[in-house]
């Protein structure tokens, strides 16, 4: 684990811990060569097969260009440790404002936050070959203090898949958030770029609701055995959300 004012590369001094999971941990620090913040996420690679899949990130990713994706600086190795090196980006992630709020967020608000992530999505799902995110969960998504949202943990903190799939015959990989994840993710069958949908409704969802989603194993065991799905439709839970916005996510949710 790397300590505060650790020096990684003779440029980037490590300030403090940003959050951890099971694929990396992110960290803070400050570009010595610039005076700018950065984060740095750091994976750790057991093989090769893992060494390409990380390095395959970084390449794509650095590549990217969209107001809600964090750009890439750097990326390099030490030891066994592989370093991806960001733009930091200021502000809360929606797990905590939602926390705050302890109940659901201004239906306006967070509708306008969907359009954001839509189109960002959009964007990942129109390259070729499309980039699946795999991981868009409350806590993967930021709030800039200018009011953006920003897109984080392409695979490297939080427990992601570390290995990011690039086209529908990838089958996913051991890391999601079960809340959010569709079940095709959590049996290892194949994602695609309807997965990252499944997930994103599932969030605007929890937003929207104040409560956090069922996940998909539960509904589809209800199912199965003849009981009611467990997924409300959101304007049961909040009137305030409009029919057809609720309609909207609970179809992104129930197409398979």
């Amino acid at each position: 684990m790397l300590e505060p004012n650790a020096l990684l590369q003779g440029r980037y001094r490590v300030v403090r811990i940003l959050g951890e999971g099971g694929m990396g941990t992110v960290f803070e620090a400050t570009d010595e060569r610039f005076g700018s913040r950065v984060a740095i996420k750091q994976a750790l690679v057991l093989d090769a097969h893992l060494a390409g899949a990380f390095e395959r990130e970084a390449r794509l990713l650095s590549a990217l260009r969209h107001a809600a994706l964090p750009g890439v600086i750097d990326y390099f190795v030490e030891g066994n440790l592989w370093f991806l090196v960001m733009d930091y980006v200021a502000g809360e992630d929606f797990s905590t404002l939602a926390e705050r709020a302890g109940g659901p967020l201004p239906v306006a608000t967070v509708l306008a936050w969907g359009d954001q992530l839509l189109d960002v999505l959009g964007f990942l799902h129109d390259h070729s070959p499309p980039i699946l995110h795999r991981d868009v969960t409350p806590q993967n998504l930021k709030l800039t203090p200018e009011g953006r949202i920003v897109l984080l943990d392409f695979g490297l903190a939080k427990g992601a898949a570390g290995d990011m799939a690039t086209t529908s015959a990838h089958k996913s990989i051991y890391g999601y958030t079960p809340q959010y994840a569709p079940l095709e993710q959590i049996r290892g069958s194949g994602t695609d770029p309807r997965s990252d949908i499944y997930s994103a409704a599932a969030t605007l969802w929890s937003l929207l609701t104040g409560q956090a989603p069922p996940d998909a194993l539960s509904r589809a065991s209800a199912i199965v055995t003849g009981q009611p799905d467990p997924l409300r439709p959101a304007h049961e839970l909040n009137p305030a959300v409009p029919e057809r916005a609720s309609a909207a996510l609970h179809w992104a949710r129930s197409r398979r």
